[in-house]
Parts: C-alpha cells; structure tokens; sequence
C-alpha cells in the first residue's frame, strides 16, 4: 500500500512506517505519521490526522508536524504531536504543550525480586494508596504556603534536596537534573499558585497512576545493564504532572493570547492552536510561566517518590536504601523547550513541542546524563493496566527524523465516556487480579476509564519506535500493583 485515505486527509508512504500528508494550502509543511498500518487504522478513527494537519499551519513549523505511533485525538493539537518550531521567526503554543504541563515518568529501580513480593501485593497496594494522596482536588505529601511554592517553581528539585525529600543521585537522573533555570514565578498567576500549594506530592485523577512493576522481557542486555535493570527485578513507575497549577497556566496564557494575537489566531483552522509570535512579551511570559510548571511537576514526582521509598520501608521492613530504591529516571512527555537542530544542514534554535510525546536523545548527546551518555536517554513508555511497560533508550535516527522524540505510551481507542459505558470497574479489577494484578482507584468509575481495553497495543508502539530507531527496546516490564485516582 503506498497510499492511505482517511475522510479528505490522504497520506503518501514515505518509506516503512512513516506516512506523510502533503503541504498544500495553508499548511507551512508536511505532516507525518509514524506508524504501521494497523496503527493508522486506529490513529485515523478520530479527528487525530485533521488535527495534526491543522498544526502544520502554525508560523514557523521546521521539516514537517509529527503524530507519534500512540497517537489520539488532544485538545487542538493532537496527543502524540511532536513540531519544531523556529524560535526567532516562529511562536509558541500552549495548546501543543497541553494543560498538564510537565506530565511525565519516572521509574525507580529496586534491588527487590518479584519473589520478595509475593504475598505482599496485597498490603503494598492498600499502604500505597492510603499513603500517596491521589483523586481530584487537594492533598499532598507537604502543605505548601505562597513562599513555599514560589521556591518550588523557582528552583524545582533543588528545593527538594534542600528540604531533606531528595538525594544528589535522584537529580543527576532527571531530565535538565529537575530544573528549569528558565522559570519565573512571577508569571504564574496567584489562582495558579493556590491551586497547587495543597497538591505537592499528589497523583491527581485520569490516567496518573502509581505502578509496582517486574521486569519480564531484557532485550538489550547491555544497556539493561547501563540501566540497572535485569529480568525479574522489581521497579515502581510513577505518572503524573503539574496538577492544578499546570492546568491554570494554560487557561491563563491560552486566554491571553487569544486576545492579544487575534490576527495570528484568525489565520489558524482552530483556536485551540493559539499562539503567541516568537520574541514578544506574551512568548517570553508563557514560556518562563511552562519553565515553572515544568519545576513544579518535577517536585511533585519526587515527592511522590519519597512516600513510596517510605511505604516500602514499611511494609519490607528495610532501610529505602538497603533496597536500592534509587532512581532510573524522569522524563516529560508535555513540554516546549528550546533545542538546536539541524535544518536543511543548518544548526538552528526552535521551540520543540512534545505533546504526548517523549524526548529520546541518542548516544553522545550532550543533554543526556553523564552516567548514561554511552548508550542513550532512558525512555520509558506505559501501557495500560494489563498490558505492562516499556523501557527504551533514544535511538540514533531520531534526532533526524523526529527531533529527538519518540512515543509517551499506548494511546487511547476509546473516549472516557464510552469506556464507562463498556466497562465496569469491579469487573475490570477482579479480572485483573486473576492476573495477579491488583489495583486501588478512588472509585470503580476510575478503573473502567482506565480498562486495558481503551488502549492501543502498547507492543505495536513500541516495535514501530523500535524498527524506526527513534527508541529502541531495552526492557519490558508488567503490573503487580496499581493505584490511581
């Protein structure tokens, strides 16, 4: 098949897996998707490619829009959208950063083995959710004042080795070592800043989750090694982002912009897309604004952490250290940074928006941490509930094809509506534990929004970002104990 139509969108094969809509009217470049035919199927049945096409017409967008192998249908700009953007002649968009800002992963290693579990599951699942606060609203791991969270946005995981909650060794293992210097809590509103002070430490609701996990599958022995990741280990996943205050700064920005770059919007297919132009004051605002968020969510995930080091020490009775709880790393996958790439042979800066999307830096590249920079960035990809996680590591293709980025995880099939009307909770959860799976949500509705079945196949993900060589397969991992929101 060299061509493939959906509704008025047809997409040429460009070469194995990668699929391209055709620059015409007023798209500023192509677009493209990365996925294999029984993925396009599913990337097709919403208004993912319209979306992704739509992107294509924001000022300044470099080689072509990108819709990674997970990807769904987003609020303007769809889940799974990768697009550089020139930062000189370009903008910026918060619609193709999305609402929760910062929304991203990190895995923690242990020295524990799946046999060392067994028999636990069921008090580690209640002690975790009953110790790390998650659902709508408020609750955290700490009480934050005005002060406390403007540190937080200011200094993000710097705050939290000096308050005692993390070591040196857990922000040489996160993305820009947990910290923003491009940040300004200035330009966070205060209605932002007091709907996080009292989430610090919190899951939130949707699809965050903590995940007790064993790896099942090593598939690249020696970069599992770099990891310190080997079959049958246990490691503990964490999903989730900048709660309420992310999703204040959007609204604020996206409110904002609309009114100042009216002439801007109107030349855009869908509003959702607004932006602000490269070099004005609205651009600098939000971005320093995103750098705070960014911060905050960072502190959020470790703080998450933190309880989880404390409820294993519990329930193992064991010193954190004792088991090696340490972490593998922390990656977004809803962000907007300033990177170089090369353009048409040419170094050049832009704003790269990853959208539902990954940064997978290769071997060699200078923002990769040092204790990794010989095999790769870490890269870690959820599944759902039942169908396990991957590991991955950047791939040498992707900063050609897909600057530096692969895929955040399964992707949605299925609206949360129509998932709460084909599922129900208390049926998902016993069949999952007749897999040994065991799961605690704040409600049953929760669950049925989150059944394995609204997902995608997280493996055809995978083996497309692996056979592309934008993130290749080091290790796959597989539930034990899940709580959500």
């Amino acid at each position: 098949m060299d061509t493939y139509t959906a509704g008025d969108v047809t997409l040429q094969k460009v070469q194995e897996y990668v699929w391209e809509i055709p620059q015409e009217g007023g798209m500023n470049a192509p677009a493209r998707v990365f996925a294999s035919e029984e993925l396009l199927d599913q990337i097709s049945d919403d208004k993912t490619l319209q979306q992704l096409k739509n992107a294509t017409h924001l000022p300044g967008v470099q080689k072509y829009g990108i819709c990674m192998p997970d990807g769904h249908q987003g609020y303007g700009f769809p889940v799974g959208g990768v697009a550089g953007i020139d930062a000189e002649d370009g903008c910026i968009s918060p619609g193709a950063v999305g609402y929760d800002i910062n929304c991203g992963v990190r895995m923690m290693r242990t020295n524990l083995t799946y046999d060392d579990l067994q028999g636990n599951e069921e008090e580690l699942v209640d002690s975790l959710f009953a110790n790390v606060p998650s659902g709508l609203g408020g609750g955290g791991v700490v009480e934050a004042g005005v002060d406390t969270v403007d540190e937080v946005l200011d200094r993000g995981m710097e705050w939290a080795l000096e308050e005692g909650y993390a070591t040196e060794a857990d922000l040489a293992h996160c993305e820009d070592e947990g910290v923003r210097e491009e940040s300004d809590p200035s330009k966070v509103s205060q209605k932002a800043k007091d709907r996080g002070k009292n989430q610090l430490g919190s899951l939130g609701s949707g699809n965050h989750f903590l995940e007790v996990q064993r790896v099942t599958d090593v598939f690249r022995a020696d970069v599992a090694d770099a990891y310190g990741l080997e079959e049958d280990q246990i490691v503990v996943l964490i999903h989730c982002g900048s709660r309420g205050l992310g999703h204040q700064i959007c609204t604020d920005y996206l409110r904002d912009i609309e009114k100042a770059h009216a002439g801007l919007l109107s030349r855009l297919p869908d509003k959702e897309l607004a932006a602000a132009p490269a070099g004005s004051q609205l651009a600098e605002d939000y971005y320093q604004a995103m750098g705070a968020a960014i911060n905050f969510a960072w502190v959020n995930r470790q703080l998450v952490m933190y309880r989880t080091r404390q409820v294993f020490e519990r329930v193992f009775g064991r010193d954190w250290r004792d088991m090696e709880m340490e972490l593998l790393y922390d990656v977004a996958h809803n962000i907007a940074k300033k990177e170089t790439h090369s353009v048409d042979g040419e170094d050049r800066e832009l704003y790269v928006h990853r959208k539902g999307a990954t940064r997978a830096f290769p071997a060699g590249h200078p923002e990769v941490p040092g204790a990794y920079l010989d095999v790769g960035q870490p890269i870690i990809i959820p599944g759902s509930m039942g169908a396990g996680s991957y590991v991955l590591r950047g791939g040498e293709r992707s900063m050609d094809l897909s600057f530096g980025s692969t895929a955040h995880g399964a992707g949605r099939v299925m609206s949360r509506t129509q998932a709460k009307k084909d599922y129900w909770g208390g049926d998902v959860q016993d069949e999952l534990e007749q897999e040994h799976i065991y799961v605690k949500a704040q409600s049953g509705a929760t669950v049925a929004e989150e059944a394995p079945g609204v997902y995608k196949d997280v493996d055809e993900v995978v083996r497309v970002s692996d056979a592309l060589g934008i993130g290749d397969k080091v290790v796959r991992t597989y539930p034990v104990c899940n709580i959500k929101g």
